[in-house]
């Protein structure tokens, strides 16, 4: 086992909303968009991260880079907690924790040209490197992720969304980080585009031994880039399990619902296979059910789980969940013979 360089311990981002009727009464909610979570990762490790949208993955990734303040908890970077860090702290601190987001095209600068937006965190964070180490880095850089350094004069715009996209990753890894997080990377392009994405984000972690967070809401993207894979839903933790075994016997029903509504390639497959879908839409994060926050959805819920909050416990497998009756609906299910 080798030590963690990140731990992220009992971590909540919560926020207060207004409710208040305009014109008869005055009222706040609070949005627990993170809820208690916790994990660590290895050097070198990639941990998934899954769960429908408004689940709280945005949110986890920017309060573990400091972008949100938590309300309660730690992250910890190789031993040290960022938590308590003030900006000048942090802000030493992000040449090893970088973020790759979701719209390739929202996160560039449509007034700067490419060598500009690669070189700009290595005038950030490296002030004294002449104009000429730049341009080479960058040069680089933009060939490790797949794009000519003859383009380093264009602008966004001139791009498509899957070359647009390898610009931010050149962007995040021209300062060499430890740890990349990538907020649902691939969503927003073409499944062609996506896997060639996915392929490139394995390759440079192997040359560069990059610590990864990918998140995403498709498990079968998932599947294929991470190491670990660490299911959310309304701001709570329901499973973290190692990849293979998750896929092979999840222990939560979210988890099963997730996987089932992944499309089988093959169409025979998919026609005799039965799904267990996951109906209705989640609750309001304003106010949650209490005790197992899954439960509205569950098809196994039973009264106990309305009454009991699950903790998140470890199996003889290793896999951990948070669920009441895992072992019973473990069992039901071969019961059945409706498993995987």
């Amino acid at each position: 086992m080798r030590p963690p360089i990140l731990s992220v311990e009992n971590l909540s981002v919560h926020f207060r909303v207004d409710i208040s009727d305009r014109l008869f009464r005055h009222d706040y909610r609070t949005v627990r968009a993170v809820d208690r979570v916790g994990f660590e990762l290895t050097a070198g490790e990639t941990l998934g991260i899954v769960g429908e949208s408004g689940c709280g993955k945005s949110t986890l990734a920017r309060a573990i880079l400091g972008l949100v303040k938590p309300t309660s908890g730690r992250v910890c970077w190789l031993g040290e907690n960022l938590s308590v860090m003030d900006e000048a702290q942090l802000r030493d601190k992000r040449r090893q924790l970088q973020m790759i987001f979701q719209d390739p095209f929202g996160s560039l600068d449509p007034r700067m040209t490419v060598g500009q937006i690669v070189g700009e965190p290595l005038k950030n964070f490296y002030p004294s490197m002449s104009r000429i180490q730049v341009s080479e880095r960058v040069s680089g850089m933009l060939k490790m992720v797949g794009l000519s350094p003859e383009l380093i004069n264009r602008y966004p715009h001139e791009f498509s969304g899957g070359q647009a996209q390898r610009i931010g990753i050149a962007r995040a890894l021209v300062i060499n980080p430890r740890l990349v997080v990538c907020d649902e990377p691939v969503s927003a392009l073409d499944v062609s585009v996506q896997a060639q994405i996915i392929n490139l984000l394995k390759d440079l972690q192997k040359k560069l031994q990059l610590s990864l967070i990918f998140i995403a809401h498709d498990l079968s993207v998932v599947r294929h880039v991470s190491d670990r894979v660490l299911v959310m839903y309304l701001g709570r933790i329901m499973e973290i399990a190692e990849r293979e075994r998750i896929y092979a016997t999840p222990a939560h029903p979210y988890t099963r619902a997730l996987i089932d509504s992944v499309p089988i390639p093959d169409p025979e497959t998919e026609r005799r296979r039965t799904r267990r879908s996951l109906g209705g839409e989640p609750p309001s994060p304003t106010s949650p059910p209490s005790g197992c926050v899954f439960r509205t959805r569950c098809p196994f819920a039973i009264e106990r789980c309305a009454q009991v909050e699950p903790p998140l416990e470890e199996l003889a497998d290793g896999n951990r969940v948070a669920c009441i009756r895992h072992a019973e609906i473990a069992s039901l299910i071969a019961e059945s013979g409706s498993g995987q």
